[in-house]
């Protein structure tokens, strides 16, 4: 898609990756479910097996790749998950006897990865996101991953100083640009070589698909993660591309409603005396606010707060009306979670990890404060 006239996200987002139009076709196809393709001869086409390429992943691939690097050559790979994303930028770039350097506050799953490699024989290294501290271990590694702002701490690091330290050191860098979106930050842009996300949460945004993709400029690097997909089998499903496909036109219109959300919630926490380590980066007193306003362009739509206890963050989550008590984040109704509960971070027994959706920032800000008001004077206060 070419202009003259560099287009805004919402235009881009409901024309990205759709075909030239042909006379009576829809504009955006259907889903195309195949295992194989009629293939005489040489196969020397695009669609051959399933498991190798589908043109619904064709069409969801160009339209991501033009929201990640809007006019650029770029190529972007999908997954049937954000871990299957993951794990194909780890498992096609690594080698026995490579370093690593993981978020030690990154995504929860990230340590299972860790398992993997090290029984590969890769050296595992890990430093906090805040602070660049990553720096500390790029000596010698081969690939750094960042992941800012973290999830579920929300810490964000300089992902161009952490870039440009790592290729000075011969390594490759990988984002995960989960929690942000491609509207809230571009990584390539930043001078990463993967951009990286989970796309079941904000990118697609109704929490009814599972779905994840890589995008990087160099093609050699996307062959290589390409090839990994298909010796996995990582592969997503006709009908989750269409779907995800057709939620990317409404993108723009669900982040910016997502992080005014979030913004006027975490306004509504930071005077509140039960509430306690607050963060958004959105917020001007937070502590990766001067960072995140270099590098972001949309702050997300997540808020971490901590309620006094295990009993006191349960029964807030209980007491809400407008909020579903669910894990996962980025979807158009607002969820929230004690995330403490499924173990694996390093938060507070009382940690809230609140994702704001779509409703009326009025109507949620009120469910929560009702919530909060509803919940001070009740006996106990947990772990």
């Amino acid at each position: 898609m070419n202009s003259a006239t560099p287009l805004g996200d919402g235009t881009r987002a409901v024309r990205a990756g759709l075909p030239a139009p042909v006379k009576y076709e829809p504009t955006l196809p259907g889903p195309v479910f195949a295992a194989h393709f009629h293939l005489p001869g040489e196969p020397t086409g695009p669609y051959t097996y399933g498991r190798d390429s589908n043109p619904t992943w064709t069409l969801l691939e160009r339209a991501i790749g033009e929201l990640e690097a809007p006019g650029e050559p770029v190529e972007t790979v999908a997954f049937a998950s954000g871990m299957a994303a993951i794990s194909g930028v780890l498992f096609s770039q690594l080698r026995t006897g490579d370093a690593v350097v993981l978020p030690s506050d990154g995504y929860q799953a990230l340590p299972l990865l860790a398992e993997r490699l090290r029984a590969w024989g890769v050296e595992v290294r890990t430093a906090p996101t805040g602070g660049d501290a990553q720096l500390s271990a790029l000596a010698g590694a081969r690939l750094l991953w960042i992941e800012s702002p973290s999830n579920p701490g929300l810490d964000v690091c300089d992902i161009r100083r952490l870039v440009a330290a790592a290729h000075a050191e011969g390594a490759l860098v990988a984002v995960d640009n989960t929690l942000a979106t491609p509207l809230g930050q571009r990584p390539l842009e930043l001078g990463a070589d993967f951009s990286v996300a989970s796309d079941t949460k904000g990118t697609t945004g109704h929490g009814d698909l599972l779905l994840g993709h890589v995008t990087c400029r160099d093609t050699a690097r996307a062959a290589e993660v390409r090839n990994w997909r298909k010796v996995a089998g990582a592969i997503p499903g006709p009908m989750e591309a269409w779907l995800a496909h057709r939620s990317l036109a409404t993108v723009q219109l669900r982040i910016d409603r997502q992080c005014a959300n979030a913004l006027a919630l975490a306004r509504a926490l930071a005077g509140r005396p039960e509430v306690s380590g607050l963060r958004y980066p959105g917020l001007a007193d937070d502590p990766s606010y001067p960072l995140a306003t270099r590098q972001m362009r949309r702050y997300g739509g997540v808020v971490s707060f901590v309620l006094p206890g295990q009993d006191r963050a349960e029964r807030f989550l209980e007491a809400l009306r407008l909020v579903d008590d669910a894990t996962s984040f980025g979807g158009v109704r607002s969820s929230a979670e004690r995330r403490g509960r499924w173990g694996g971070d390093a938060v507070p027994e009382g940690f809230i990890r609140f994702s704001a959706g779509v409703e009326d920032p009025e109507d949620l800000v009120a469910d929560v404060l009702r919530a909060l008001n509803e919940t001070a004077g009740t006996a106990g206060t947990g772990a």
